[in-house]
């Protein structure tokens, strides 16, 4: 480098902190102002302390056994929860958890769709697509997140029978259908 081109970077970074020094100078003009101003509005702002309620008197309840029901008994909270449940019809329908799942039973039904069916080797075989990717699905194939399995295959939809769990907890069938996709939609 030139000695030109030091000494002007110099000269640039000299007056860079001069001009950084006199502003910083110019921030402290004023400040008496300023705290001669928030000094009188704190003077002049009466404090407003609201008084605290007095706590309210405690009567402690003495509970007798003598002619009283007991609340804590848990036969009787048994029998009144026993009455407030419905009655459970206990169908003993119950889905297979140790078997095996299958690939489309990880995907609920809204996200299937149907796209088209097969005829191989005198079945049905409905093509059904998820994520872009395509799957055969025959009788007896399980999908769904509900224990769904493939009842029947037709030309225009696939019936399924889930398991569902009701309100009571008992495990009832229920019939839905996967109608096939138009091609316009």
């Amino acid at each position: 480098m030139k000695l030109h081109d030091i000494r002007s970077r110099r000269m640039t970074r000299a007056a860079g902190l001069s001009l950084l020094a006199v502003l910083l100078t110019a921030c402290e003009i004023g400040h008496q102002d300023l705290q001669t101003w928030m000094d009188q509005t704190r003077q002049a702002t009466p404090a407003v302390v609201e008084k605290v309620a007095e706590p309210k008197q405690f009567d402690p309840f003495r509970y007798r056994t003598v002619g009283e029901i007991d609340p804590f008994n848990q036969g009787k909270l048994k029998v009144l929860m026993a009455a407030a449940a419905p009655a459970s019809t206990g169908s003993g329908l119950v889905p297979d958890l140790k078997r095996r799942r299958e690939a489309l039973e990880a995907f609920p039904l809204d996200a299937l769709q149907m796209v088209g069916n097969l005829r191989l080797g005198g079945s049905h075989v409905a093509l059904l697509k998820v994520d872009s990717q395509l799957h055969q699905v025959r009788v007896g194939n399980h999908i769904g997140q509900n224990f769904g399995r493939v009842l029947k295959i037709t030309e225009s939809g696939v019936a399924i029978r889930e398991i569902v769990q009701d309100a009571a907890g008992d495990w009832v069938e229920r019939v839905t259908e996967l109608r096939l996709q138009e091609s316009g939609k």
